[in-house]
Order: structure tokens, then C-alpha cells, then sequence
């Protein structure tokens, strides 16, 4: 694969991502490459995500990662291993996350889309999968709703936060969803709890949502990401199998 900087003007700077591409027979015969938005975990963009894109690229996908963190600047790299451990790392990435706000991930999405249809007009962008882990799960929820003539299909790994209190709770906006939606949630999460379960499911059986909520027994929340302590290889390539199968039946047709 290749792998590219790309970026988009936005009113208040540049964002920008990495651009995945699949080379030679895995690009195919001249049909449009499928597009799927990965949206990172808390730890950002490194080599670990990358790894996780040639993933997809190796199936004949293009590949999109956004850097959510854009707007907070250059930052040290976190080790996944200590960052939440450590008070002043807890803070740092605290921080970060909390920068992450729904509306301009959605608008660093469609810019960052447009740019790499634009970069390379092999790429389909009309119709994109996305797949987010951790607080990127989150995130594709999101992009699910907010996004709907886009999004065909959205997997969500291991995420937090899609029920809250907040009147802009992402369980609350589901009757948007129009695409077909994969989570895969850790029972040993507590940002995944058997309420929160159940409040997801009946929001989404009441929009009449296309949907799989899978658990994934005896899995912690990180269990998808290699560099995460709590990785679960047996799990992570489970829900690879699921992943792939989304995106097969729904950005393959059409």
C-alpha cells in the first residue's frame, strides 16, 4: 500500500490525515476504490494505526484516517502502556479527548473525504464506511447519524460514550442513521454497561436501524488495538471478520 499526508483548508487551519491506498492486483481492475474513514483511539496517528489500515487496504479499500487532534497542535507521543497510569499523561490525553468535539469531527470528515476523492479520482467518496475504536468508535457512531447520505456502514469497536445524560447523547440522534451499524463492546467496560446496553438497543430498535450489537465476553475495552495492554488477539481478529464482512456487503454493491 501507500500511505500519504493529505490535507484540507478549514477556516481556522489546515486539517489534516493519512490517506491509505492499495497497490497493484489489490487496487483492482479500474472500479472505483471503496472509501472507509478509520477514526483513532485516544493514544492518535502512529505506526499501530497504520498497521490496522494495510488491514483494509490488503482487501482493496482506501483507507482515511483524520487527525482529530488537529486543532490542539503538535503533541509528545503517549505510551499506551502507562498514559492513563501516569497523573500528568491522564491530564495530557484527558485534554485531548475532551478537544474532540462531534460537529468539528464531522466537518474534518467531510473535508478530509472530499480531499481524498479529489487527490485521487479513483476513490468513490459518494458512499464510505467508517470504523473507529475506543474513542473513535464513538466518533463512527456519530458520523453514522450526522452523516447519513454518506455512511453506508459503521463499525464501532470497544467504544464509550454512545449513552450518556447529555441531551446530545449519540444514542438520542439514531432515527438519522441510515447505514448499517456493527459494535463490538467489551463486557468488562464500564463505559459499555449492561444499562447501557440496553438503553442503546431499544433506541435503535425503535428507529428501525439496521444493527448488530455484539459482546465480546471476557474482553476489556482497547482489546481490538495491538498496542493496548489489554489486547485480545483472539477477539481483535474476530471482529476483523466482522468488520470486513460489513464492509463487503455494503460498500461493494451500489
Amino acid at each position: 500500500m501507500t500511505e500519504a499526508r493529505i490535507e484540507a483548508t478549514h477556516g481556522t487551519g489546515v486539517i489534516d490525515g493519512r490517506l491509505f491506498v492499495p497497490e497493484g492486483e489489490r487496487r483492482g481492475a479500474g472500479a472505483p476504490l471503496p472509501l472507509v474513514v478509520m477514526y483513532m483511539d485516544a493514544y492518535g496517528l502512529r505506526p499501530t494505526l497504520s498497521a490496522m489500515a494495510e488491514r483494509l487496504t490488503a482487501l482493496g479499500y482506501a483507507v482515511l484516517q483524520p487527525n482529530l487532534y488537529w486543532r490542539a497542535g503538535a503533541f509528545a507521543p503517549f505510551d499506551p502502556a502507562s498514559a492513563f497510569q501516569d497523573p500528568k499523561e491522564r491530564e495530557r490525553i484527558t485534554a485531548l479527548i475532551r478537544g474532540v468535539r462531534p460537529e468539528e469531527a464531522m466537518a474534518d470528515t467531510r473535508a478530509l473525504v472530499d480531499a481524498a476523492g479529489a487527490a485521487d479520482a479513483g476513490i468513490r467518496t459518494d458512499r464510505i464506511g467508517v470504523v473507529g475504536y475506543c474513542m473513535g468508535g464513538r466518533v463512527a457512531f456519530i458520523a453514522a447519524a450526522r452523516i447519513p447520505e454518506r455512511v453506508v456502514a459503521a463499525a464501532c469497536i470497544h467504544p464509550g460514550g454512545l449513552v450518556t445524560d447529555a441531551p446530545d447523547s449519540p444514542h438520542r440522534a439514531v432515527s438519522d442513521i441510515r447505514g448499517e451499524v456493527y459494535i463490538a463492546g467489551a463486557d468488562q467496560d464500564q463505559g459499555f454497561t449492561p444499562a447501557h446496553r440496553e438503553t442503546l438497543r431499544g433506541a435503535l430498535d425503535a428507529a428501525g436501524v439496521t444493527y448488530d450489537l455484539e459482546l465480546y465476553a471476557g474482553s476489556r475495552h482497547g482489546f481490538a488495538v495491538p498496542d493496548h495492554t489489554v489486547y485480545d488477539e483472539v477477539a481483535a481478529e474476530r471482529q476483523w471478520q466482522r468488520v470486513s464482512a460489513l464492509f463487503d456487503r455494503t460498500l461493494r454493491r451500489g
